[in-house]
């Protein structure tokens, strides 16, 4: 735990009543991330541009596809979502060379002073954004890669056959969940039910796809409506419980693709996918690209196995309507 937020939300609680579940979150997430790097063995946990560069670099020439596609705009935006260390846009950038004319001005969202520190540090220029509202308007490409997990959700648990949103309240010298009042629409479902929602992720999901351009959401998560709890914490590459350490452990919860793919088109734009990350990847031709480097069988594994994150992961495109299925993607996937 940190203590300082953990000493914060006690005493917030004790004198306002237990937060909802969005907020602890929230505020978790951004002590989590502001002054540590969490990722690689080191770390927490690992993200697919960590495991091997190749994924990186299927990325960069998605990008440059994606640009063709556009009609090789002379001035183009590429925008990383959450960049981590900036592993993957540098990876990016060195395999989207072989275009020379693909000269795309960078921009990251990214709220951590200790991950900017970081991505200044891979010697690519940028210009960094608390939030995609404030990017200039223009032709994009945008990639959200383990981006939209870490966003703020909303649970609502079924008790007695009405719908109360669950909160955070104080247990002693750690904190438990509790069930708010009962919401005045019933709905439906049994007892026993969660349901999860993520106000945010489709808020920006619509604000990326209304630019023209391309996208790629790539994380783990569900495309049908799911009635189950599925936020999690990661501490030292394990499991720990949500609510145990405040600022101390990186929390998340699975991406609702359909919720992404329903404010992509409301948005105006045509969305393509879900499809497994390791079927994506191979139809790219990260297999010829591995055996060219010489890549370790188990990074390749990793990325692409079923049992790995080849089927956990699944990578969701956003593109200007009306047009053909772009890289990796086939027409009537997703539509």
């Amino acid at each position: 735990m940190t203590a300082g937020l953990g000493a914060r939300l006690a005493r917030r609680i004790g004198r306002d009543g237990p937060i909802p579940l969005a907020e602890f979150m929230a505020l978790n997430n951004a002590a989590y991330y502001a002054g540590r790097d969490p990722f690689g063995r080191g770390g927490d946990f690992v993200t697919a541009p960590e495991v091997s560069q190749i994924f990186g670099e299927i990325v960069g020439l998605w990008c440059v596809d994606a640009w063709e596609r556009l009609g090789r705009p002379a001035e183009v935006r590429l925008i990383e979502l959450g960049p981590g260390r900036g592993v993957l846009m540098a990876d990016a950038l060195r395999a989207a060379r072989l275009e020379p004319a693909f000269r795309p001005e960078i921009h990251l969202v990214e709220t951590s002073p200790a991950l900017r520190a970081l991505q200044r540090s891979q010697g690519f220029d940028a210009v960094w954004h608390d939030r995609p509202e404030t990017i200039p308007d223009g032709p994009s490409i945008w990639i959200a890669n383990e981006f939209f997990d870490a966003l703020p959700v909303r649970q609502f648990v079924r008790i007695g056959g009405r719908w109360h949103e669950r909160l955070v309240d104080r247990d002693g010298d750690g904190f438990r969940f509790v069930a708010g009042p009962a919401l005045r629409r019933a709905g439906s479902g049994e007892d026993g039910d969660i349901a999860e929602v993520c106000p945010a992720a489709g808020g920006i999901a619509a604000t990326l796809a209304a630019r023209p351009g391309y996208g790629l959401a790539i994380d783990y998560g569900y495309a049908e409506a799911q009635r189950a709890a599925t936020l999690q914490a990661v501490s030292g590459h394990a499991p720990v419980d949500p609510l145990s350490r405040p600022g101390g452990a990186d929390m998340s919860a699975h991406v609702d693709f359909g919720a992404l793919m329903r404010a992509g088109r409301e948005a105006g734009a045509a969305v393509w996918g879900p499809v497994p990350q390791g079927e994506w990847l191979k139809r790219l031709g990260i297999e010829a690209r591995a055996a060219r480097l010489g890549c370790q069988d188990d990074a390749l594994a990793r990325l692409t196995g079923g049992d790995a994150m080849g089927r956990l992961f699944r990578v969701l495109a956003f593109g200007p309507a009306s047009e053909p299925a772009p890289a990796g993607f086939c027409d009537g996937e997703g539509g």
